[in-house]
């Protein structure tokens, strides 16, 4: 049994506040969570924000008016960061599917875009940091380009002196080879999914995995290790007693997304994983207790 377990608060823990908020974060600190899970989208001026769409989802955003978006909004890659903060993202709209998802979560109105260096002003100094790279190979317009963002967020962190702290993850590899070339000193997480609605693996090869190939032999474990990256993170249904296994052979880390229910967490945990993303960090800081671990 390991002495110390990676909970990751996903989006800030979305199933409690508002997800990607400074709100969010700060709760899921006094909760007691050490690593925080977090998307970057780029804005018109370069700056990095806390985002998991590129584009204003209308399910979450409100105009400067204080009315939801009646559809998809402009990219965030269009948008000045001034711009860009004069949108609320502080409650789920209740009219959508995705708003009746998490009924217990908190509004937080005002709540604006943060950029990654506000994350790091308030994380402390002790927290960790898990941030991905929301990049879609099949939509290059949407944001900048693998090599740019990589550039991006090697800066930012450098900047904040966090390279211990911070780990970079991607379902696009191209932004985890680039990073790992410029600065081996971050390490970086390749995540996946095999579901029927996204699959980041198939294909010969697949357009996620920065060109390397399943099918030309090997393990996905094994492309997870010549990535460059430390950690694999599948989709949590995708993981399994061999597949862990050969991870930690590789000596990777094995970090499922994203687990919710306390039953599903303590299955998970049971396939000796090294920590678990999730939106209900509560719950996982109560099946840890009864697993005997810590979050670390």
């Amino acid at each position: 049994m390991v002495a110390a377990f990676d909970l990751q608060a996903h989006r800030g823990g979305r199933g409690l506040t508002p997800e990607s908020t400074l709100a969010g974060f700060r709760n899921a600190i006094a909760l007691g969570v050490t690593t925080l899970e977090t998307d970057l989208a780029v804005t018109k001026d370069d700056v990095l924000v806390l985002s998991h769409e590129p584009r204003l989802n209308p399910d979450l955003v409100r105009g400067p008016d204080g009315k939801w978006l009646e559809g998809v909004g402009p990219t965030i890659h269009s948008l000045t960061l001034a711009e860009l903060k004069t949108y609320d993202i502080g409650r789920l709209n209740p009219a959508t599917q995705y708003g009746t998802q998490f009924p217990g979560q908190k509004p937080a109105d005002g709540e604006r875009f943060p950029t990654l260096a506000e994350l790091y002003a308030m994380g402390g100094p002790d927290v960790r940091f898990n941030i991905e790279t929301k990049i879609d190979p099949t939509k290059p317009d949407e944001t900048v380009d693998p090599a740019r963002f990589a550039r991006l967020v090697v800066d930012a962190i450098r900047a904040a002196k966090m390279e211990r702290r911070t780990t970079i993850q991607s379902f696009d590899w191209r932004t985890l080879i680039e990073t790992h070339r410029i600065a081996p000193e971050i390490e970086t997480v390749c995540l996946t999914i095999v579901s029927k609605d996204m699959n980041t693996v198939a294909g010969k090869p697949s357009p996620w995995l920065a060109g390397l190939d399943v099918s030309h032999g090997g393990s996905l474990q094994q492309l997870v290790k010549a990535a460059g990256c430390s950690a694999w993170s599948p989709f949590w249904r995708n993981v399994t007693p061999l597949n862990v296994t050969a991870a930690h052979r590789l000596d990777l880390n094995v970090i499922p997304w994203t687990v919710n229910t306390p039953a599903d967490m303590a299955a998970v945990i049971d396939l000796k994983v090294d920590g678990l993303i999730t939106d209900y960090p509560d719950r996982g800081l109560v099946v840890l207790a009864q697993k005997g671990l810590k979050p670390r």
